[in-house]
């Protein structure tokens, strides 16, 4: 008897694991694994993505969805999709959000392999180690990209998002910057047909 009430105990045990680690379902044709959750029946809320129109989001802090572009669960990384700039204005569309904001009691993070653009920048950033020079790939978006054209003639910047940076924001103010993009695995070198748009994050896996 005691035997079976162990094994019962120990199945039940084993039942409520597998049920909190079960993956979501599919969001349209992209396939969400665990720990991703967009309901509270799967996955790690911790973890928490949402599915509008078969079209997979993330949340910023600051209540700004990002399109998910890609989740690569064997690195622990996902892409979400730049905000777009506002049509005929060097404005991103999260500019009076102040930019990208990540949750930072979240397990989250920008990844070190993001090169920013700023665009419609103060001379405040001059200050900065940042690539402001004419040189910057900046200027080869403003010139070469139809949704760049709008900040023309403003000054702008690029700089590698490394880990002495700020890893939970890209940060956008008036009387600042008022318009990044962001490349993904940029080298110096790579022609603008190659560009990888996109922010990688990076999540620290949950503790099972």
């Amino acid at each position: 008897m005691a035997a079976f009430l162990l094994f019962l105990v120990t199945s039940l045990g084993l039942v409520i694991v597998s049920s909190s680690l079960r993956a979501c379902s599919n969001c349209g044709d992209f396939i969400i694994p665990y720990p991703f959750s967009t309901n509270e029946h799967c996955g790690d809320k911790r973890y928490k993505v949402y599915c509008k129109d078969n079209s997979l989001e993330f949340l910023s802090a600051t209540g700004t969805y990002y399109k998910i572009l890609k989740i690569d669960q064997s690195t622990n990384k996902l892409v979400i999709s730049p905000p777009p700039m506002l049509k005929n204005t060097c404005y991103s569309s999260d500019l009076f959000k102040g930019g990208l904001l990540l949750d930072e009691s979240l397990p989250f993070n920008i990844s070190t392999q993001n090169t920013v653009m700023l665009f419609n920048c103060s001379d405040n950033i001059l200050q900065s180690p940042l690539n402001c020079s004419s040189n910057s790939i900046c200027r080869q978006f403003e010139q070469r990209v139809e949704e760049g054209s709008g900040c023309m003639d403003t000054l702008c910047c690029h700089y590698l998002k490394d880990s002495a940076m700020n890893s939970h924001k890209i940060r956008l103010r008036l009387g600042g910057c008022t318009a990044y993009t962001c490349l993904v695995g940029f080298k110096v070198g790579d022609p603008l047909e190659t560009w990888n748009y996109g922010i990688e994050l990076q999540w620290f896996p949950p503790d099972l």
